[in-house]
């Protein structure tokens, strides 16, 4: 039942020349009388407003959760941009559980900036954050809220989803032979996917060509010509082997970048490319990391319709097939992470690696979502299936790793092979080192087509993120382009089944591994964006090699392999 002496409680914090700090708090109050108070009546019953600064028996706790989002206003008088901060800062009361803390925070924030009733001015913003906590956000005993103005600008910013259609270039022609490799990819398919003319194709090859970085396969068909493309050797069928010589790691890749950051980590390398013109190629780079025999091949084509699904099935069981020693299976490459706007600790920024583990208690480490559905009350209906190795040594190592790398002054060899790698990598046309943190942006959507610009959530106090050095995670990773292409059902998803990281769909590659019975499987994934990893291709690169250098690590730490 209510206490009929509890009120709703603004007060002044602090005020200077471009900031104001407000206080919105559940009190017991029993009398409000004088001319420094505005008591609510009518509708705004309940409510009370200090009109001065108070100092007195405040609380000096840290907040619970903080959040901060930024808004772009008009000024009516000179039409000029104003960016501005607004930093929402939580207490909650004694009984609410953490999980439940997070939950009620975001819930909060998202029915705050909804855009249908978004309040354009301070008076509205405060009012909509008291009624709130007065009616339905009753856990919430205290929330703080400091507004800031940046800076002013002539014109709005450029939000992600506005983003026009671009005209054909020259990167975009070398992205589609480098997705297609080691397949040779032909102009006219080329013009085909882009809506361009073959003409207008064969110009960027031209260039591309006479760079060095691709090369004639037959008149009209092109592929990437390779790392160390002198070494590699072109065969119709895979050489026999000795079995000191078999590999028992298998290594897939599906992306260029990906295939190029994994084969920095293996010494005494060989190269073999097997070209068909029926069907798919396939490429294999074999050596060694640490005591172990590897075999790396990269993915021909990857996406969400359902030849790519087949074809990566078929060279993922093509690879098991050609090299049966192969014991455990490391599937390498970038994803999109799940940010968490009001938790540090489980959020997940870009540059950081991600292991798929198993969470919430559950046996899966990756799932794929193959519908969703709506249902009456505003909850979704997710159609899955899941996947779990029956043996989970791979994921014990990266936890075990994980935790030395958190300890003060612990081991991180990863950070070393990332060194090592971007050293080897520098003659690359693209670049592997990382991006600015200033491209590390954080949009949330709040219906529709709108966003907001979020912060990311602070470290605990006492503590700071170096920003040069990949956080690792640990839990599900998930795809499906039926969840990841909404927001909300894509947040839904992930907090109720503990996914840190959608990638591209990969079913029909894990389902092969599954199939063909191999018990030690992981996923290992750099975050280059904020939803299945295609779209920063910036980030592309560095989340390649930091998954790269943390998959050299888990090898590294496995037994050596039995003598034969």
């Amino acid at each position: 039942m209510d206490d009929p002496h509890e009120r709703i409680v603004m007060t002044p914090r602090g005020k200077t020349a471009n900031s104001t700090t407000i206080m919105v708090e559940r009190r017991k109050v029993v009398s409000q009388e004088g001319d420094k108070v505005h008591v609510g009546g009518g509708q705004h019953a309940g409510i009370i407003i200090n009109k001065e600064v108070r100092q007195d028996d405040i609380e000096d706790t840290s907040a619970h959760l903080q959040l901060e989002f930024k808004v772009f206003l008009i000024n009516a008088q000179t039409q000029k941009h104003t960016q501005e901060s607004r930093q929402l800062r939580f207490w909650f009361q004694s009984y609410v559980p953490e999980k439940e803390r997070m939950r009620s925070a975001q819930e909060f924030f998202k029915e705050l900036v909804s855009p249908l009733e978004f309040p354009r001015d301070y008076v509205g913003f405060i009012k909509k954050i008291m009624k709130m906590m007065q009616h339905k956000y009753k856990m919430i005993s205290k929330t703080e809220v400091e507004l800031k103005q940046l800076q002013e600008s002539d014109k709005p910013p450029t939000r992600p989803m506005e983003e026009e259609k671009q005209e054909l270039n020259e990167e975009q022609v070398l992205e589609m032979i480098e997705s297609a490799f080691p397949n040779p990819v032909t102009t006219q398919d080329m013009a085909k996917r882009k809506g361009a003319t073959a003409e207008e194709v064969e110009r960027f090859v031209v260039a591309l060509t006479s760079k060095g970085l691709i090369k004639a396969m037959a008149p009209g068909c092109y592929t990437r010509i390779g790392q160390n493309e002198m070494d590699v050797k072109v065969v119709r069928q895979m050489p026999t082997m000795t079995s000191k010589k078999q590999p028992t790691i298998a290594i897939i890749t599906a992306h260029y970048c990906e295939k190029l950051a994994v084969d920095t980590m293996i010494e005494h390398q060989e190269t073999f490319v097997r070209y068909t013109t029926v069907g798919e190629s396939n490429i294999y780079t074999l050596g060694n990391i640490g005591a172990h025999r590897v075999v790396c091949t990269k993915l021909p084509t990857v996406g969400h319709d359902r030849s790519a699904s087949i074809a990566a099935g078929n060279t993922t069981t093509r690879l098991l097939g050609t090299f049966q020693h192969v014991e455990h299976v490391f599937l390498v490459g970038v994803a999109g992470g799940v940010p968490h706007y009001t938790d540090y600790q489980r959020h997940v920024r870009l540059g950081d690696v991600v292991v798929a583990t198993p969470s919430h208690g559950q046996k899966f480490i990756y799932m794929y979502c193959d519908g969703a559905k709506t249902l009456e009350n505003g909850t979704y209906e997710f159609e899955t299936k899941s996947w779990g190795p029956p043996d989970f040594s791979l994921q014990n190592i990266a936890q075990k790793l994980k935790e030395q790398g958190e300890e003060e002054g612990g081991p991180s060899p990863w950070l070393k092979y990332m060194e090592e790698g971007n050293a080897k990598l520098s003659a690359q046309e693209m670049g592997f080192s990382r991006p600015s943190e200033a491209t590390d942006k954080l949009y949330m959507s709040i219906g529709g087509s709108d966003v907001i610009e979020v912060s990311h959530p602070l470290p605990p106090e006492g503590k700071s993120r170096d920003a040069t050095r990949p956080r690792i995670h640990l839990g599900v990773v998930a795809s499906g382009q039926c969840v990841v292409g909404d927001d909300q059902m894509r947040q839904d998803f992930a907090a109720k089944l503990g996914v840190v990281a959608y990638d591209q769909e990969f079913d029909a590659v894990v389902e092969s591994v599954y199939g063909n019975r191999k018990d030690q499987y992981v996923f290992i994934r750099g975050i280059c964006d904020y939803e299945d990893g295609t779209r920063n291709r910036e980030w592309q690169p560095y989340a390649s090699l930091a998954a790269a250098a943390f998959m050299k690590s888990i090898i590294c730490g496995m037994e050596p392999p039995a003598d034969d």
